[in-house]
């Protein structure tokens, strides 16, 4: 993970199982030291809060859908779908 040169400091407590699991980080060579581990994990709970908002509008925009719509969406998706495959086949070749 890039380090920037003005980085703010914070200073707070943990819970004795969360250090445990910053320290395993670093232990394991997943990160350099307690910022990087910190950094780490935050990126991980950004990427799942990321995720959750993207599937929450996918479900929503899915909802919003007239039934014509619908089965618009699920043949082009049956198309990506089945390119795909066909890339994944090609690329092992």
């Amino acid at each position: 993970m890039p380090t920037r040169s003005r980085r703010p400091k914070i200073s707070t407590t943990v819970a004795p199982e969360n250090r445990d699991f910053l320290e395993s980080l670093i232990r394991r060579g997943e990160a350099a030291n307690l910022a990087e581990a910190v950094d780490r994990s935050i990126a991980v709970a950004r990427r799942a809060e990321s995720r959750r908002r993207l599937e929450t509008a996918t479900a929503a925009y899915y909802a919003s859908l007239s039934g014509e719509a619908l089965e618009e969406e699920r043949k082009l998706e049956l198309a990506a779908g089945g390119a795909s495959y066909l890339v994944g086949i090609i690329a092992t070749r």
